[in-house]
């Protein structure tokens, strides 16, 4: 199957194979801030060899792969990396890579000066004395997924967790000093991708784990995001999982924290953000019975005129409601100009019960042949859950082309169009579940076809955690992100991008003018569907770049508490990202202290 489909339709990397910022002015409190090179505190090639020499040798000068072509375009290190750009694991796998490849007007890729290649624990704490000790720019990189770049500041030090990658197994897991009952875990370490953990969990042991729907990502920052997969409405929140964590902070000091050990900070990993409260280098989760068979319904249906695609599209939010707001049911409904795209998956339906939750609406659309069709025949069925990771069962799975990859290391095809994509504009907000009443659905409606008039809007139904189980919605709210998650049955997303606009690269760039057109088009479609519920609070993850109320919209009241324990393991600020935790006490780029 096709997983995503996000940001489909924008400009394609044809050179590649296929294989806000705070809104008002802050005043400067002193010029004292983190050391850049070239200042005179900035270490002396002595201190860095012996930060070389702590951290066995692994102490790196990495570069951005846009930085390779500028250089010397079209030259074999050039090409080489370009051939690895569409590659999604290739690019976590390069300490300079990022997923996106910059976003318009916001950010574009800069290499840190070194980068701690961390192999342990140990390393990390090194890399973070370094850092502290002589007042130098740090960022956290473990799979390089973030939008808003945090893994991404030039003249800083990054600490690179991508080679601590141990898994380990437990059937009855107690976390330190708790009187929990055991229960079945896994412990993984920082740089684990999902799909390492989904084989070892699920193909291998026959269990569930929650995790993120994308393979590529890495573990340790979905779950201090909160995190999603396709199967939130079932499972809930990847940070609800978290049983225990080892982090490194500020201080340098290695804890392990869970309910019973430092509950604030434990509470604070639970969706508070990643890069801001130390670097987590290990985490121990939950993991769950597997069911008998995952599932899927992909299709698109096209409507021949306006009322026919109104008519559409109060259809399938009507069928949904009714019969898809459940556990079972997850991921995407997608609505353009005139069509509607469902790339749907299940939990716990065998193939007849996954095809009988979609033939009333199959057979509603059939019944009209002069008003709609369908692209291509619907395909909808169900498969062993055992197998789904596995990419000698699943054709949706993509193989990692490289020489020497891993055996197990894919992605799903449509994530695939994502990499090194360049963002032109990203919109996103949690819409309640009370719009899903008779009597609301109508603004629903008329909202996403007055939205999708000016941009493809997609509802991503595994991300609002209404219509899970009632001990999952709990548990959701007992995590440090925005609790308006509980009460949303979608998070809707409005994106689009096109191609690297970097030197040296065999392909012409997007126009500028043109790009922010479309980030405008992206803006309006927004804008129609937050007006339905102005302050329903948006996904730190997938997220506007500009977005002036981030501090509520990712964490709600929550953010009090938040900044208390900020300010109580990290007081100096040593871990910044943009609109992460306590950001609002540094400049856009985190180098220098602000006044508020």
């Amino acid at each position: 199957m096709k997983r995503r489909s996000l940001l489909k339709g924008a400009a394609a990397l044809p050179f590649l194979p296929a294989t806000t910022v705070f809104a008002r002015t802050i005043p400067v409190l002193s010029r004292t801030g983190r050391v850049r090179p070239g200042d005179p505190a900035w270490p002396a090639a002595e201190e860095w060899e012996a930060l070389d020499r702590a951290v066995g040798g692994n102490l790196l000068r990495p570069t951005t792969l846009w930085q390779a072509c500028a250089q010397a375009s079209r030259t074999p290190d050039c090409v080489a990396r370009l051939e690895e750009a569409r590659n999604p694991i290739a690019l976590g796998d390069d300490p300079g890579g990022t997923q996106i490849s910059g976003w318009l007007d916001a950010w574009t890729p800069h290499a840190s000066a070194y980068a701690v290649a961390a192999r342990s624990t140990a390393d990390v704490v090194a890399g973070i004395d370094f850092a502290r000790r002589h007042n130098l720019r740090l960022v956290v990189k473990g799979g390089g997924h973030s939008y808003l770049g945090g893994s991404n500041a030039p003249d800083s030090i990054l600490i690179w967790t991508r080679a601590m990658n141990r898994i380990d197994l437990h059937d009855a897991f107690v976390p330190s000093g708790s009187s929990m009952p055991p229960m079945p875990a896994v412990t993984v370490d920082a740089g684990c991708m999902w799909i390492d953990v989904y084989t070892a969990v699920t193909t291998r042991a026959g269990r569930y784990v929650q995790g993120g729907g994308c393979t590529s990502v890495g573990v340790a920052g979905l779950v201090q995001g909160g995190g999603f997969g396709s199967f939130s409405k079932r499972y809930g929140l990847a940070a609800a999982s978290l049983l225990q964590a080892e982090i490194v902070t500020a201080d340098g000091v290695i804890r392990t924290v869970n309910a019973s050990r430092e509950p604030d900070l434990f509470w604070a990993l639970k969706g508070g953000g990643g890069g801001s409260f130390g670097v987590v280098t290990r985490l121990t989760l939950q993991t769950h019975d597997l069911p008998e068979y995952f599932g899927w319904a992909e299709f698109k249906v096209k409507a021949s005129s306006r009322e026919a695609y109104r008519r559409l599209v109060e259809q399938l939010v009507e069928h949904y409601a009714a019969n898809l707001f459940n556990p079972e049911w997850g991921e995407q409904l997608i609505f353009s100009n005139d069509e509607v795209h469902v790339s749907m998956v299940c939990q716990g339906l065998d193939d007849g019960q996954a095809r009988s939750a979609w033939a009333p609406f199959i057979d509603w659309v059939r019944a009209s042949p002069s008003d709609f069709t369908f692209d291509t025949e619907p395909h909808i069925g169900a498969a062993p859950a055992r197998r789904w990771w596995d990419l000698e069962a699943n054709p949706g799975l993509v193989p990692d082309p490289r020489d020497g990859a891993a055996s197990h290391h894919g992605w799903w095809r449509g994530d695939g169009e994502q990499a090194s994509l360049f963002l032109y504009g990203y919109e996103s907000q949690w819409l309640p579940a009370a719009l899903l009443e008779p009597t609301s659905r109508g603004r629903l409606v008329d909202a996403l076809v007055e939205a999708a008039r000016f941009h493809t809007v997609e509802l991503h139904v595994n991300k609002g955690l209404a219509g899970t189980p009632p001990e999952v919605n709990e548990q959701a709210r007992h995590c440090s992100m925005n609790s308006k998650v509980a009460d949303a049955f979608a998070l809707m997303i409005v994106a689009t991008g096109g191609p690297p606009p970097y030197a040296g690269l065999p392909v012409t760039s997007a126009d500028t003018a043109e790009a922010h057109r479309q980030a405008g088009r992206v803006e309006k479609a927004a804008a129609v569907l937050k007006a339905l519920s102005p302050e329903g609070g948006a996904y730190i993850s997938e997220t506007d770049y500009f977005r002036d109320d981030w501090r509520e919209a990712f964490w709600g009241a929550n953010y009090a508490r938040l900044k208390a324990i900020k300010n109580r393991y990290d007081s100096e600020g040593l871990f910044i990202v943009h609109h992460g935790v306590g950001s609002e006490d540094w400049s856009s780029d985190g180098f220098t202290p602000v006044r508020l």
